[in-house]
């Protein structure tokens, strides 16, 4: 079975995330959504409700299993998950610098497992979390841009 993790803070999970997650489904037997619980980025929810909000997503679809990850280097739990593959998406040309330096050291770590770039569709190709959350947080619509259950979760947070 050909294992892949998709590793990220997921804060929260938007239809740019997914649409990478639905593109490796097609290339892989099992995607592995690894939320990192990463507070020195100061997430807006908690480790546990970006797990929940991930599984609710992904309930029905078999192919698709998230966890959650303390301080651990990504090559760690890809190993534990005996994945093949760490996926990450590309936005534009900015995020390739950093990118590729993650999947060089990455390579150097744990030379077995490889780097899977994927781009979103192209009307996905600007959302952000962060951007969601702004605005949200300004009362703008993001419907298009996260699943209900994400909007839900957001206005109650910011209490919109």
């Amino acid at each position: 079975m050909k294992v892949a993790i998709y590793p990220g803070s997921f804060d929260p999970i938007t239809y740019g995330h997914m649409d990478i997650i639905d593109r490796a489904c097609g290339l892989f037997d099992k995607i592995v959504i690894a939320i990192a619980k990463n507070d020195a980025k100061n997430p807006l929810f908690s480790l546990e409700d970006r797990i929940k909000l991930a599984t609710s997503i992904y309930k029905d679809n078999s192919q698709v299993e998230v966890v959650g990850f303390p301080r651990q280097l990504t090559v760690d739990i890809a190993k534990e998950q005996k994945a093949c593959a760490i996926i990450r998406g590309l936005r534009a040309v900015s995020d390739f610098e950093y990118e590729f330096q993650l999947a060089t050291m990455n390579r150097s770590l744990a030379p077995d497992i490889e780097s899977i770039f994927l781009t979103p569709k192209e009307s996905l190709i600007y959302v952000s979390s962060s951007l969601i959350k702004e605005i949200c947080d300004l009362k703008g619509d993001i419907t298009k841009f996260v699943h209900p259950s994400v909007e839900q979760a957001l206005k109650a947070k910011l209490d919109t």
